[in-house]
């Protein structure tokens, strides 16, 4: 434990309303939650730039829960820092109806960034936002100036780090040198049939080195000062994505279940949550239970509200010296299109010996491309076939973040859900692939269609 009184309590309190919300809907997941609070109280205090009062502020960091069973974690946060989500919703966890489904829901949930469920999905998501971040950042901002300037935050855990998604956004990741991208990495070793040593034994650390990222290991996930130092440390390399390896444990404070698979996804049981209170040396009985001064403690409205107000002085400067910028900042702000967009749509004359359809959509990418500013992509390897570039555009690279046309290399499964994160920016995204690899993208597709963002291009 720390040595400073609230921010135990604070700990506490995200720790038992995670473990009350479940035992509630007498189901979900609370043992995550429980090892993972002090990782998450860290960025959402210390780091997490953002305004409750208006959870679609263009200017704030992202934060991104990839494993979405944890979901309790997330709303927990959200209810204590101001978010409309209240104590009722907590109540009715995964209940018909609720804000607080079983895993988070882009657009349902107010503060939810993403839809998170599938394992390594959300962990490629915060991928597309952060290389969405350095592509606007380098069309928008000034030297003086500089609104686009947000951290992609985001907990994976040891499921999200198996699942081959995750191999491939991290590999892309580390090549783009994505250095606003920090990952807490909730290591606690275990999984539903148990040990993650039954089939996980990987030097996770060495892999992400390879990659490029700079990994920074905390052997006590409960150290706060410890996790602060290293996200400090992460925001000072500009040049290289982040992974903070947090030594945790599931259920931390359970007497019979912590470090065990019995507390990976059911109820604790009202006697072991008894048991857990006194193991937190927790006064108060009674579920659902938050202290005045945690409250107050964790309020992020009054500096959220701070943040926002400087940062709409800056559009607003930005507006009077490059209008063209702000008129960019407006689309993806917004999430719009330009008036008359459509007007660029080309015309195909009927043609007894047909067209290809590859090449009639080339065709349209490169006719609408001049009108929708906000229009970006790429193919994985197969742009020559896909006919997926637009003439002109210069590539997106480490070197060139400014350019539109992004080389995914041959990671389908990568391509498409970094393809949603852009999409949850405001901007336009399409990426292309053969029919047949089309199965790969499937559930990022699928996920693209309940959050209602890009289309994948497919041929």
């Amino acid at each position: 434990m720390n040595q400073d009184p609230i921010v135990n309590r604070a700990i506490t309190t995200i720790r038992l309303l995670s473990v009350d919300g479940v035992q509630a809907a007498d189901s979900g997941h609370p043992g995550m939650p429980m090892g993972a609070a002090p990782m998450a109280y860290v960025i959402w205090k210390k780091h997490l730039r953002h305004n409750p009062e208006n959870p679609n502020w263009y200017g704030r960091d992202r934060f991104v829960l990839s494993p979405g069973h944890g979901s309790m974690l997330l709303y927990s946060l959200l209810h204590l820092s101001g978010y409309d989500l209240s104590m009722e919703e907590l109540k009715n966890f995964r209940q018909w109806g609720s804000k607080t489904p079983g895993h988070p829901e882009y657009g349902h949930t107010p503060g939810v960034e993403t839809t998170t469920g599938p394992l390594g999905q959300g962990m490629a998501n915060g991928v597309g936002m952060a290389m969405a971040e350095a592509h606007l950042a380098a069309r928008i901002n000034t030297e003086d100036l500089k609104p686009i300037d947000f951290y992609t935050y985001g907990i994976v855990s040891d499921g999200d780090l198996m699942e081959g998604i995750s191999h491939e956004a991290a590999s892309l990741a580390g090549h783009q040198k994505l250095g606003k991208l920090i990952y807490l990495y909730d290591s606690n070793k275990i999984s539903i049939d148990g040990s993650t040593d039954l089939a996980f034994t990987d030097d996770t650390a060495m892999r992400f080195r390879a990659y490029g990222w700079q990994v920074i290991e905390v052997q006590d996930g409960n150290d706060v000062d410890a996790i602060d130092a290293a996200v400090h440390l992460a925001k000072s390399d500009g040049t290289r994505p982040s992974l903070i390896i947090c030594k945790t444990i599931i259920g931390f404070g359970s007497p019979n279940k912590a470090g065990t698979e019995g507390v990976h996804g059911s109820p604790l049981g009202r006697d072991e949550i008894n048991l857990v209170r006194r193991a937190y040396e927790w006064e108060h009985e009674e579920p659902f239970f938050v202290p005045d001064d945690v409250r107050e403690h964790l309020d992020a409205r009054p500096q959220g509200k701070k943040q926002e107000e400087r940062w709409n002085e800056l559009v607003l400067k930005l507006a009077d010296a490059v209008p063209a910028a702000a008129d960019l900042l407006r689309l993806v702000k917004d999430n719009s299109l330009p008036a008359n967009w459509h007007d660029a749509l080309p015309a195909f004359e009927a043609d007894d010996n047909g067209m290809a359809t590859r090449a009639a959509s080339g065709k349209v990418l490169n006719a609408l491309a001049p009108s929708i500013p906000t229009l970006i992509g790429g193919s994985a390897d197969l742009t020559p076939s896909n006919k997926t570039d637009v003439k002109g555009r210069e590539d997106f690279q480490s070197e060139t973040p400014e350019g539109a046309y992004f080389h995914f290399g041959v990671r389908e499964h990568g391509m498409a859900s970094a393809a949603n994160g852009m999409a949850l920016t405001g901007l336009r995204p399409y990426v292309g692939t053969f029919l047949i690899f089309s199965d790969y993208n499937r559930p990022a597709i699928r996920l693209a269609g309940l959050m209602h963002q890009p289309v994948i291009h497919v041929l």
